[in-house]
């Protein structure tokens, strides 16, 4: 039996043009799950099997936006080599609930925690000069290393914690972990927005190859393979462009282009 054997070519088409559209939104913000997904469900797959499917088919797009976005991360290395473990334990997590509760249990929350994003990345400007005016006599907080000898323990453990939160989230559904991811961090955080950015999509890319390894390794006989590949090749392609054009957005441009997704992805969660 062939790969692509019990899809039409229309189908496949859609979902090869919904994994490309996905990366890029990905590579902007994180919110391509929100395409992808209601257009595997569309073309017949069950809802659990097109997370699975789509967890694994996005990976490829993680990878191309991260290494688009070089410039910003390059100095956080020391900062992400801390917080990877907290995704990866996060994503265990999530995986598992994914692979154990019923398919609508997170659902409920889902557009609690994007209108939350949402609002945290419109004001994120003045709660960051806030929490700057109060520690104004302290040292600079942004070093070369990403900020980490500056930080409070008690916002270190806050950024980890959201971190954390976030990938079980990623880990279950994945839809808008990036909104939600971007607008704590920003809060939290004292980068310019572009670096924040940067940071995400490292620890998305983190979150899906986690839970997308738990999925293959647990539920492989319930993943779509085909399409796994369509996304796959779409969201390298989008990824990379995506996250080229993204770039070049001023902090203004990327908070707007955040904020009308995020409203989207609220939409699309609310109709699903």
């Amino acid at each position: 039996m062939g790969l692509f054997e019990s899809m039409d070519l229309l189908t496949a088409a859609f979902i090869l043009f919904a994994g490309l559209g996905a990366g890029a939104i990905n590579a902007v913000v994180g919110s391509g799950t929100l395409i992808t997904f209601p257009v595997l469900v569309a073309a017949g797959i069950p809802p659990v099997t097109a997370t699975m499917s789509n967890a694994l088919g996005l990976i490829p797009g993680n990878v191309a936006s991260s290494f688009g976005y070089r410039e910003e991360i390059r100095g956080q290395g020391r900062r992400l080599l801390r917080l990877v473990p907290a995704s990866l334990a996060g994503s265990l997590v999530g995986a598992y609930l994914l692979l154990h509760l019923p398919e609508t249990a997170f659902e409920s929350i889902v557009p609690v925690l994007i209108v939350l994003a949402l609002l945290l990345v419109i004001f994120q400007p003045v709660l960051q000069r806030v929490v700057r005016e109060r520690k104004q006599m302290a040292a600079p907080e942004l070093d070369v290393h990403g900020g980490l000898a500056a930080m409070s323990t008690g916002r270190w453990a806050g950024v980890i914690a959201v971190v954390f939160l976030t990938a079980i989230y990623g880990g279950y559904f994945a839809a808008a972990q990036g909104v939600i991811l971007i607008g704590l961090l920003g809060l939290l955080l004292p980068d310019p927005l572009q670096r924040i950015n940067g940071a995400k999509n490292v620890l998305v890319l983190v979150v899906n190859v986690t839970s997308a390894t738990v999925y293959t390794i647990v539920g492989h006989d319930r993943i779509d393979w085909a399409a796994v590949l369509l996304i796959a090749v779409g969201s390298l392609l989008g990824g990379y462009f995506g996250a080229r054009v993204a770039r070049r957005f001023s902090p203004v441009v990327l908070r707007t282009v955040i904020v009308v997704l995020g409203l989207v992805a609220f939409w699309r969660i609310l109709t699903l």
